[in-house]
């Protein structure tokens, strides 16, 4: 008798042989929206809100709406990934954390529903800051940051399919999160915003490096191109010690400028670390800790050093007014 087609959807898999995938619980809901890497929403916010404080002043609603917009697109492109991986079937074999879809423990549609839900929910949040600000055009970066959240492994030519995941997370993570964040704020651009997000953005393409370089075998079987998979093992381990370094540069100028600044060189404890770690990783598993290690680096890094930038050279002062 000929074997039973292979099913791309992992539940009807399983069903097929005989085996019925427990359903997701409330905590595999929240494990498969990546809480590890909410730190890249949480840090470039901090950062903009800093250097727009540093240049002119605060405005409390447009950095809590920017906070919630990138919280809420950092964890619909975790669903949608989730959703997009498991269906194609890319999720077979995973090292690290579990998926809801390919593992088969929740519906195609229900992981696209709540990757949506969030999504959406970014959205109305985008619309608040350009409310609060007045800067129309803003609505045009949102609209370029949900199509990217969506189509990094969904649609039918996704570019985490093409290498262009490290460089995506470096632009929406980094330079465009962290000035985005400013403009909208203080409406101008500052150069501590842009070497502030370029740091940031670094530690989001280290992030998800590391991801990448964890997943390279199964990716290759699976014909999924990363940048791991396109520049090997070696090129990518040294291309994660160099992103991971370049924020402490940016430190060490502004270090010279603030009075906490050095203290934040603290977080070389960590990031030292997660970069020996992947630097002598000889299996996936083994890269794990070093993606934990890899977003408290941008956690701390990017909430300690926007703390030394409100201290200012100074130490702490009265705040300026708020913007009206």
């Amino acid at each position: 008798m000929a074997p039973h087609p292979r099913s791309g959807n992992p539940a009807k898999r399983a069903q097929a042989a005989g085996t019925a995938p427990r359903p997701a619980t409330a905590r595999d809901w929240i494990a498969a929206s990546r809480p590890r890497t909410l730190s890249m929403a949480v840090a470039p916010v901090a950062l903009g809100t800093a250097a727009a404080f540093n240049a002119e002043g605060y405005h409390l609603g447009i950095a809590l709406a920017c906070l919630v917009l990138a919280l809420c697109l950092q964890i619909g492109v975790n669903y949608a990934n989730d959703y997009a991986d498991g269906v194609r079937g890319t999720d077979a074999v995973r090292v690290g954390p579990g998926r809801l879809v390919g593992a088969g423990k929740a519906s195609p549609a229900a992981v696209r529903n709540v990757a949506i839900a969030f999504l959406v929910a970014g959205a109305i949040a985008g619309v608040v800051v350009v409310l609060l600000s007045q800067r129309w055009w803003l609505l045009l970066v949102g609209a370029v940051a949900l199509v990217a959240a969506w189509t990094y492994t969904g649609g039918k030519r996704p570019y985490g399919y093409l290498g262009l995941g490290e460089l995506v997370s470096f632009l929406f993570f980094g330079p465009i999160a962290v000035v985005g964040t400013t403009y909208a704020i203080i409406g101008r651009i500052t150069e501590d915003a842009v070497a502030l997000g370029i740091a940031m953005g670094c530690i989001s393409a280290a992030l998800m490096l590391t991801n990448n370089l964890r997943d390279i075998d199964t990716d290759r079987a699976a014909g999924k191109r990363t940048l791991p998979t396109l520049i090997g093992r070696r090129a990518s381990k040294a291309l994660y010690a160099f992103l991971m370094l370049v924020p402490f540069a940016v430190l060490w100028i502004f270090s010279y400028a603030l009075v906490y600044g050095a203290a934040v060189f603290v977080v070389l404890l960590i990031a030292g670390p997660a970069i020996v770690i992947v630097c002598l990783a000889r299996t996936p598993r083994d890269l794990i800790l070093a993606l934990g290690l890899t977003g408290l680096t941008a956690l701390l890094y990017g909430v300690g050093l926007a703390v030394a930038i409100w201290g200012g050279p100074v130490g702490f002062v009265p705040p300026p007014a708020p913007i009206p």
